[in-house]
């Protein structure tokens, strides 16, 4: 028990970085997800070099693309704070598994459902935003959810940045102490955060249910 009271200061600390970078991450990525996914959709050559950012994004590793932007950019002139290189890696990699997750969201609506818009007057845009996105968001929200706990998970890359997340605490207070305890605080207090997360993506597909 006094091994949890003394380090759980600093294991609530880094769990506020963890959240925070796991929130702000999605914050960025989820909006541009949606203009990336539309360029992909595109025949146009700009559908071709979406595609080529996205397969490249997910056809390597998370950890080695925050190796790239931070260890590696240096040597072309390009030079991040840790904190700024760890932001972007996440934002570039995050974006293209959500483009291609709404990209099918959008590609699954029945073709119907946008001649009947324009039988009833709406606009291109009216029909995106109110026939449209309801249901990807719908069909799409299983696949959201499991972004967003694997994303939450993803944060304890950053360690390798030298910046201190959970898993980077519970580390160093496990040599420290030489015992298992903080590990398994770190796993408890992960439970919860993706166990809320996924509850509030429950109430959030409940709220979309009548589509």
């Amino acid at each position: 028990m006094k091994i949890i009271v003394d380090w759980m200061p600093s294991m609530l600390k880094a769990l506020l970085t963890t959240v925070s970078y796991a929130l702000l991450v999605w914050g960025l990525s989820f909006p541009l997800a949606l203009p990336v996914a539309l360029m992909r959709i595109s025949r146009s050559p700009i559908g071709l070099a979406t595609k080529v950012y996205i397969n490249l994004m997910r056809g390597t590793p998370l950890l080695l693309q925050l190796m790239f932007i931070y260890f590696g950019l240096p040597y072309v002139g390009i030079a991040f704070q840790r904190e700024y290189a760890a932001l972007l890696a996440f934002v570039l990699n995050y974006t293209a598994y959500l483009a291609e997750i709404l990209r099918g969201g959008i590609q699954s609506i029945d073709k119907g459902q946008i001649e009947a818009a324009k039988i009833l007057g709406l606009t291109k845009l009216q029909t995106f935003i109110k026939i449209i996105m309801p249901q990807v968001i719908r069909n799409v929200l299983p696949s959201l959810a499991n972004e967003a706990a694997t994303l939450i998970k993803d944060t304890s890359l950053v360690y390798i940045l030298g910046i201190s997340e959970l898993l980077k605490t519970g580390r160093n207070a496990v040599n420290t102490l030489s015992s298992l305890i903080p590990f398994v605080l770190v796993a408890a207090l992960y439970l919860i955060l993706i166990s809320a997360t996924n509850l509030l993506f429950d109430q959030i597909e409940k709220r979309y249910s009548y589509y």
